[in-house]
């Protein structure tokens, strides 16, 4: 078992949060917070007051589809527990929000970290002030109390098996391009090792990147480099980790003049990516069914709020540096190309065929069966 937040610990909130709160509220601001439901925090025995930090919001996929679910659950599971939010993509900002969350006195958090390691500090200053940390999406550093993900290495597994069916012919021998997350994101790494899991020893991988902070312009940049140095008519691949770093590598070829595109993978189900597909020139995407993963995060987080264990909600267990055996629940991916559109993201309700099919893509819709 990992250093899970009791009802000990819960009993000496108070205490704690006071001297936590003596050192760092004066330098603290929550920036792009807002609270719902009305509390001033505190220990609220069946009401905890729940803090989210996301790495992103507005049209990214936490924005879209993470902070809605997890709201709604926290609603669903607990009616009276106010839930603060916070989303940025700063590191630094995400670290100084989470403090400004242990001053305002939140009793739980659920918290997709920016950097896992810049946000180590903050984590352990949330222990000391008896304040359980659920971690979601990516794998944060401290005395984590629970972790919430998708299986990183399958994402990577389904990834390199279906560029690999892309390649046909070219699939033994061929040559590919490796578009990585950052090196800062854990789940980066764990994509990049289920990949190599299946590609190792059949492709040839002619350049391989990290991509700084996860930005496409960065992505976009570093492609039209492996264009440079490997010529456009011998990449037969693109291992694009997610749909944002795809859509840059694309856009990338396209300014480049390689034609036709390889195939591209991507992860998260995006819609431009979705469109991508439907058109022709991304391969493939990865979809992670975010509701399960929202609502085992705040099962875990109501639960550990109210000061219970949270054993019987995960399914196994994970390390991080400071912690063994802290509980997880790691679900399955679903792999998406365009003949799977249809009974996957629009039979669970992420899209209606109407948002995937604009004018410019009806005719491409009804070749991938997608009509009304």
């Amino acid at each position: 078992m990992g250093l899970g937040v009791g009802l000990a610990a819960v009993k000496g909130r108070f205490r704690a949060r006071a001297l936590t709160a003596v050192a760092i509220a004066a330098a603290l601001t929550l920036a792009g917070a807002c609270t719902t439901g009305g509390s001033d925090g505190g220990a609220a025995g069946d009401s905890p007051t729940v803090g989210l930090l996301l790495p992103g919001g507005g049209a990214s996929r936490f924005g879209q589809f993470d902070k809605p679910l997890i709201e709604k659950k926290v609603r669903q599971l607990c009616p009276h527990c106010p839930t603060t939010v916070a989303a940025t993509p700063d590191p630094a900002l995400q670290r100084q929000q989470l403090e400004s969350m242990i001053t305002r006195g939140v009793d739980v958090l659920i918290v997709a970290a920016v950097d896992p390691q810049l946000l180590r500090p903050s984590v352990e200053a949330a222990h000391r002030a008896g304040i359980p940390v659920v971690a979601y999406d990516r794998l944060a550093q401290g005395p984590i109390s629970g972790y919430v993900t998708f299986d990183g290495a399958k994402v990577g597994e389904l990834q390199g098996t279906a560029l690999l069916r892309a390649m046909g012919a070219k699939a033994h021998g061929g040559q590919i391009v490796m578009m990585n997350g950052a090196t800062t994101d854990p789940n980066a790494g764990w994509f990049e090792r289920g990949a190599l899991s299946v590609l190792s020893g059949k492709v040839r991988i002619g350049k391989s990147y990290d991509t700084v902070g996860w930005r496409p312009e960065n992505a976009f940049a570093d492609m039209r480099a492996a264009v440079a140095a490997l010529g456009a008519n011998r990449i037969d691949g693109v291992l694009a980790a997610n749909d944002s770093l795809a859509g840059a590598v694309i856009s990338a070829l396209h300014a480049t003049e390689v034609d036709p595109l390889p195939p591209v993978t991507g992860q998260d189900a995006d819609l431009a990516a979705v469109r991508r597909i439907v058109a022709g020139d991304q391969y493939m995407t990865v979809y992670k069914p975010y509701r399960s993963a929202t609502d085992a995060a705040v099962r875990m987080a109501v639960a550990l709020g109210r000061g219970k264990p949270v054993d019987s909600i995960a399914t196994g267990t994970v390390d991080n540096a400071t912690v063994k055996d802290i509980p997880a629940v790691l679900l399955p991916s679903v792999p998406v190309t365009a003949g799977d559109i249809k009974d996957t993201l629009v039979k669970d309700g992420m899209y209606t065929i109407a948002q995937i099919c604009p004018p410019n893509l009806r005719s491409a819709c009804a070749r991938a069966g997608l009509t009304p």
